[in-house]
């Protein structure tokens, strides 16, 4: 072996051992939380922690916090990159203002999978989930409700949200996405089940959302409201979708810079009218959806959103 190439594996065992030493020793990849842990444990399966932020600092980065049984286990703020599966046990209670609040760096991925996430009886508010940071979050398998805002996506710049096999129910906001700057939030929902809140899903400026195989019902307004309030676009696209029962409209779409495209979609038995382009609005179909026995009137598209 020449000198160089000693000198180039000797550098690159000094770059692991380095790696392996700055790594925490208490740090894990599978730490645990139970009904009967305590937040002093090193969070092992043997030894859980109590909280989903006790044991968060124990797990390594790209790590998973487990749950062993049945119980609440307290808001959380994540910062890395971090998987929380609730295992279907798990649940968490907003009494604090915010149950879970996803604020990573530009670079981390968090997944919230397997979780009931509530407010407290008696009381009113919180925010279910609320993304904030990251370069990607993933909600998976969920179940929240009576909450102002289910999930709530702002974020602080350009980030990705995938919400899949969701449910939200009783609440206020029942997905809110939009943010203040000169970015998007990009969020894809798959088989969500919006029932009963005050908005299904809410879409703002620079937002761009798309919605598949998913219902909005039961709304005490819109099922779906686009709005473009200060000119930043705000699109959504629904396919194979359905809005019905809501006590106002079915799909509003309002101001310039608000655009919703519909395909295969469902719009019936809403309180209000079924489609609703407002003040410059649009609302493109691809002519194949359905729209029906509307109280309000059926109402019109602006346009056809032609297949390629």
């Amino acid at each position: 072996m020449s000198t160089r190439s000693a000198g180039v594996v000797y550098a690159s065992w000094a770059f692991v051992l380095m790696m392996a030493a700055a790594r925490p020793a208490s740090a894990d990849y599978n730490t645990w939380v139970s009904g009967v842990g305590d937040d002093v444990n090193p969070c092992t399966r043997t030894a859980p922690c109590r909280t989903f932020a006790g044991a968060l600092p124990k797990t390594d980065t790209f790590g998973t916090i487990g749950v062993l049984d049945p119980g609440e286990f307290g808001g959380v703020l994540i910062t890395k990159s971090v998987t929380i599966d609730g295992g279907g046990m798990g649940k968490v209670r907003a009494d604090n203002g915010v149950g879970i609040t996803i604020q990573g760096g530009s670079y981390d991925v968090v997944t919230v999978r397997n979780l009931t996430i509530t407010i407290g009886p008696g009381l009113s508010g919180g925010v279910g989930i609320d993304v904030v940071g990251g370069r990607r979050a993933q909600i998976e398998h969920c179940s929240l409700w009576g909450l102002n805002y289910g999930i709530r996506f702002k974020p602080l710049g350009a980030m990705d949200l995938t919400v899949i096999d969701t449910t939200i129910q009783n609440g206020g906001a029942a997905i809110w996405a939009g943010t203040n700057g000169a970015f998007f939030a990009r969020l894809n929902a798959t088989n969500v089940r919006l029932d009963g809140n005050t908005w299904g899903v809410t879409v703002r400026d620079n937002a761009l959302v798309y919605v598949k195989d998913s219902i909005a019902s039961n709304s005490v307004f819109n099922g779906f409201d686009v709005q473009s309030v200060n000119g930043g676009a705000a699109h959504l696209d629904l396919e194979n979708t359905s809005s019905s029962n809501n006590h106002n409209a079915g799909i509003v779409s309002q101001n310039p810079g608000a655009v919703v495209r519909i395909s295969n979609t469902t719009v019936d038995h809403n309180g209000g009218a079924g489609v609703v382009p407002l003040a410059g609005g649009l609302i493109l179909s691809f002519g194949n959806n359905h729209v029906s026995a509307n109280a309000g009137g059926d109402g019109s598209v602006t346009g056809l959103a032609y297949p390629m």
